[in-house]
């Protein structure tokens, strides 16, 4: 056996060890959600992390996850390279990024720890670095016609079309293609407008505002908080701005440890996200959130959570605390809720208007939360209620071992939910019975 076998389960064996002692020291837990969550005092869990990841096995014939009552779903497409991120064409075409997080350097056995944990869920690897075209030409609701769209890329995520131009949302920046309408086609070489920092949380979502005239950004933090140094987050924790027609950009709002997905909320005309708060202080502390954006407004990050709950394992800004906005709405603690889009009332049968979220699923906590996709409801432009489940069953009974992880969520060209998979290398589709 050698020693890196033998280290790694080691790492795993104390990883578990300290799940059964948190779990028997914390109790029961009451997931934090809502508008105001009860979110229980921080335990900082020092250099020991809770470690708890199923093994990625992916589906068995016929196996799909399972669906809220009045609603089916079925494979819209299979047999993808760990596929993150969708974005609906204006001619029906579904593209999918197909990308996944590359390994590193290791710092510590913290950081060996985390990667084992990765590997063995299937997050760490080769990265295909290229985006998929998928057509239902059929409309039977799968997707029958799929070849590659751009290859070459640098982890791709987000993707975002305005008049003839094709967006990417690379690793390390946003870059323009051009696209032509009448082949329904990008080509290359790329044009790099805004460059970021790779690394730490790699993905990068983006999003147009309704005139197609800037171009929003997510860009997740290096670190857990900020342990390498502030001058390494710089640019980092934030959503950042293209405006299009001047190729400027600046940071739109910041303190947001790892925005992920965006979406706009047509009442309010407000800019939403997702967002995956940090690890080592508990099951549910602090929760993962959703919350409308301000433009320059900042979330906390890494000084303190849920407002001004100061986090005493960084060191302190009182002014930057003093200024933390608290978010809208909370979504568990370590769900890491990526997906997200606006759902309209109607898209599927019984539910409201409201916002769909992919809830990838946690690793770091000694129980399993996330790993489903859910829907919370809004009025007059806020949440309006405890969030409904659309889709779950991407676990074995004893949590073991994994089926799917939901990742991104969009709405499909037949007016369905279709949702990405990136442990079963899948994309399902969601819609009425």
């Amino acid at each position: 056996m050698s020693i890196s076998m033998s280290f790694a389960r080691l790492v795993a064996a104390v990883g578990a060890t300290m799940v059964v002692v948190r779990r028997m020291r914390d109790g029961g837990v009451t997931p934090a959600f809502g508008k105001a969550p009860a979110i229980p005092s921080a335990k900082p869990q020092g250099k020991l992390p809770t470690l708890k990841m199923p093994t990625a096995r992916g589906w068995s014939k016929g196996q799909k996850p399972q669906v809220a009552p009045g609603l089916k779903v079925n494979a819209f497409a299979t047999g993808l390279d760990h596929p993150r991120w969708i974005e609906t064409m204006p001619n029906g075409d579904v593209l999918v990024a197909e990308s996944r997080s590359v390994p590193g350097p290791l710092k510590s056995v913290f950081d060996y720890a985390i990667r084992t944990t990765m590997q063995r869920a299937g997050s760490v690897g080769v990265s295909a670095n290229r985006i998929t075209r998928l057509r239902d030409a059929d409309g039977d609701g799968v997707a029958e016609i799929s070849g590659v769209f751009l290859d070459k890329l640098n982890q791709p995520f987000g993707m975002a079309l305005a008049g003839d131009t094709f967006y990417v949302g690379n690793t390390d920046g946003i870059v323009a293609f051009p696209y032509s309408h009448e082949t329904a086609a990008a080509s290359g070489p790329g044009r790099k407008l805004v460059s970021f920092k790779p690394a730490g949380h790699w993905t990068r979502s983006l999003l147009l505002n309704p005139e197609k005239t800037k171009l929003y950004a997510g860009v997740g933090s290096l670190t857990n908080i900020a342990d390498q140094g502030f001058a390494a987050e710089e640019g980092r924790a934030a959503i950042h701005e293209l405006d299009l027609a001047t190729g400027a950009s600046r940071v739109f709002a910041s303190g947001l440890r790892n925005p992920v997905g965006m979406a706009w909320e047509p009442t309010t005309g407000a800019l939403w996200t997702v967002v995956n708060e940090r690890d080592g202080l508990g099951d549910e502390t602090p929760p993962d959130y959703l919350t409308s954006v301000q433009d320059g407004g900042f979330y906390g990050w890494p000084y303190c959570y849920w407002g001004q709950t100061v986090d005493d394992r960084v060191q302190q800004d009182a002014a930057a605390v003093a200024r933390a906005l608290t978010p809208d709405y909370a979504l568990g603690g370590h769900t890491a809720s990526l997906g997200l889009c606006w759902m309209p009332a109607g898209t599927l049968p019984g539910f409201p208007d409201g916002m769909a979220i992919g809830q990838h699923g946690s690793w770091n906590r000694s129980t399993l939360s996330g790993y489903k996709v859910i829907f919370v409801p809004f009025e007059n432009g806020r949440p309006s209620g405890p969030p409904r489940d659309i889709l779950w069953g991407f676990l074995s009974p004893d949590e073991s071992e994994s089926y799917g992880r939901p990742v991104g969520v969009g709405i499909g060209p037949d007016g369905s939910l279709l949702v990405v998979d990136d442990v079963g290398d899948a994309i399902w589709r969601v819609t009425g019975a």
